[in-house]
């Protein structure tokens, strides 16, 4: 065997596992359609970014996992008919470096429930 590929083989090894051990925190966020009816237009704001979908069904969720890179409050707005549009701040708080996972929930009359299981704790 060529010495220099017996030499590259541990290198390779090595440099997998340092890679495989590193992850940047990340935040699972799951918004979960409680409302009774489908919504639409869903945007979710947070510190330095947003992401949303065209629409959720009733009883459906969606899934969407993010890098937290400033403190800030989560807010939500989505709508519910074409003439009703509900938004409110969430009251949670992201905080840089947090990973873990936040739960919300869109019920009837326009209210959320926010579920944050989030470290490290602020």
């Amino acid at each position: 065997m060529n010495p220099l590929r017996k030499a590259s083989i541990p290198t390779a090894l090595l440099l997998f596992a340092l890679a495989a051990g590193c992850h940047s925190p990340h935040v699972a966020i799951d918004v979960e359609n409680r409302t009774g009816a489908a919504v639409e237009l869903l945007e979710v704001d947070y510190p330095s970014a947003s992401f949303g979908t065209d629409s959720i069904a009733s009883g459906a969720d969606f899934h969407y996992r993010i890098q937290v890179r400033l403190s800030g409050p989560v807010k939500v707005q989505y709508t519910e008919s074409a003439t009703h549009t509900v938004r409110q701040t969430s009251g949670t708080t992201l905080y840089e470096g947090q990973s873990g996972q936040l739960e919300i929930l869109l019920l009837p009359g326009g209210k959320m429930e926010f579920h944050p299981q989030l470290s490290p704790q602020h």
